[in-house]
C-alpha cells in the first residue's frame, strides 16, 4: 500500500513538473496555477477513492467510513469545479459526482458492499484530463 502511494506521489510530482515547465513556456501564471490545482486535487481525489475502497472493505466494522470517504471526494470535487473552466475537467467532475451519488444511494438503500468501480473509473478519467 505504501509503495503504491509513493508511486502515485512520484507520478503526480513528475506531472506537476511537466505542467509547470510546459505551462510556464506557453501561458501565464494563472494557467500554471489552475493546472497545478487540478493535478493536486485529482491526487487528493485518488487518495479519497483509495480510502473509499478500504472503507467498503471494512464496512462490516465501521459503516460510517464509507460516508466519510464519499464526503471527502465531494469536497475535493467542489474545490476543483470552482477552480476550472475547462470543459473536459468539468465533465469528469460531473461524472465523478454522479458515481459518488450512486454509491451513496446504494449505501442508503442498505448495500454494505456497493460497487465503486464507476467511482474509480471516473476518478481515473479526472486524473487523465488534469494531466497535460
Amino acid at each position: 500500500m505504501a509503495a503504491s502511494r509513493r508511486r502515485r506521489t512520484a507520478a503526480v510530482a513528475a506531472t506537476v513538473v511537466a505542467v509547470v515547465l510546459t505551462a510556464g513556456l506557453t501561458t501565464g501564471c494563472d494557467a500554471v496555477n489552475k493546472a497545478l490545482d487540478c493535478v493536486q486535487t485529482a491526487d487528493a481525489i485518488a487518495d479519497s477513492v483509495t480510502d473509499l475502497q478500504q472503507a467498503v472493505d471494512a464496512a462490516a466494522n465501521d459503516p460510517t467510513q464509507i460516508d466519510e470517504s464519499l464526503q471527502s471526494i465531494d469536497q475535493n470535487l467542489d474545490e476543483i469545479g470552482d477552480k476550472t473552466d475547462n470543459t473536459d475537467v468539468n465533465k469528469a467532475v460531473d461524472d465523478l459526482q454522479k458515481a459518488v451519488q450512486n454509491v451513496r444511494t446504494a449505501v442508503q438503500n442498505g448495500d454494505e458492499t456497493p460497487d465503486i468501480s464507476p467511482v474509480t473509473d471516473a476518478a481515473g478519467e479526472l486524473t487523465k484530463v488534469c494531466t497535460p
